[in-house]
């Protein structure tokens, strides 16, 4: 009977806690939307698949309905999150450092209605050519016609600024990352120049088609590019990323970040970054450059101010999250 007694007393308990939680988050979401959309990039590019687990994600464990868009790139997911056109974007923290300051791409229009949300990974720069070509380094592309992504992508966006730099001269195309891979295969391009999480969907294309040569940069070419463009940071693509490849690519990257309007409720942004955060294992199983989406990288942003809902996250995992990103 005591027992009984408790056993009641406990469930009552239980019941109260339940109404009482399932009231606040009901409380919670009332000023959630019905739906969101995650601005991605191009077919062929990590963005359109990392996008496509991450909103699947986002769907199953915040419990609200995400959707992806083929943007540009990071440029115009800037733009499109900036004025309230998507809700979600993706973008390298160089893209996002113009459009913050309203310098380079952004021509003077500050794109601050923004906010970080979480860290993606990293985005190494590096480019493909056929063996038939002969071409093997960057100064090869000397007068060459060049494939480099969507113009508002990261790699359209740097890459001519990494020409100028180094004092290569090539005809500069644009287009979609498996578009520019068509074109390499039927000889319109004499390269394609990318910058993506590793591997990229489209490099791996081409290499099982064809025999190809994978090339990046020079030390020396390096320290030039770093002193004309501060923003890059020195990283590596390790041997055996693409099947061909048997020694490290020393190489530039930036690292990405997803954003969110800056308007998107706390308690959302909380939910989204936890279900990419603390679901790694899944975020891995779509694209391998996942393994970098960690809570620890949430400290590589030093400038783009982190949505409240997401400060509370990395704040409660004991992320120390860089005072200028605050």
């Amino acid at each position: 009977m005591k027992f009984t007694r408790l056993l009641t007393q406990g469930s009552v308990a239980a019941v109260a806690a339940l109404a009482m939680s399932t009231a606040a988050l009901a409380q919670d979401r009332s000023d959630w939307p019905r739906g969101l959309t995650l601005g991605t990039a191009s077919v062929g590019g990590v963005y359109f698949v990392y996008g496509g687990v991450a909103a699947n994600i986002m769907s199953e464990k915040a419990g609200i309905n995400v959707s992806t868009q083929q943007t540009q790139g990071p440029n115009q997911n800037m733009i499109l999150v900036d004025g309230g056109n998507l809700e979600l974007g993706m973008v390298t923290m160089g893209v996002a450092l113009n459009g913050w300051n309203g310098t380079g791409w952004a021509n003077g229009k500050q794109h601050q209605n923004v906010r970080a949300l979480f860290p993606m990974y990293d985005t190494p720069f590096a480019c493909v050519a056929t063996e038939r070509s002969g071409i093997k380094t960057f100064t090869d592309l000397n007068g060459k016609n060049v494939g480099v992504g969507p113009r508002a992508g990261t790699p359209g966006t740097y890459f001519p600024m990494i020409f100028d730099a180094l004092g290569v001269k090539a005809t500069i195309r644009n287009g979609g990352a498996s578009d520019m891979a068509s074109q390499l295969g039927d000889g319109l391009i004499d390269a394609f120049c990318f910058a993506a999480g590793q591997p990229i969907p489209s490099f791996s294309e081409i290499e099982a088609q064809r025999p190809v040569t994978f090339f990046a940069f020079s030390d020396d070419e390096i320290a030039k590019i770093r002193e004309a463009i501060p923003e890059v940071a020195v990283t590596v693509i390790p041997a055996g990323t693409y099947r061909t490849q048997t020694a490290d690519m020393n190489t530039i990257g930036l690292f990405n970040f997803a954003i969110a309007q800056k308007d998107l409720p706390d308690s959302l942004a909380y939910e989204l970054t936890k279900a990419i955060m603390e679901n790694n294992e899944a975020m891995v199983q779509g694209h391998a450059a996942a393994r970098e989406s960690l809570p620890e990288n949430a400290i590589k942003n030093n400038f783009l101010t982190f949505h409240p809902g997401a400060v509370k996250y990395f704040q409660e995992k004991g992320v120390a999250l860089d005072p200028g990103a605050m």
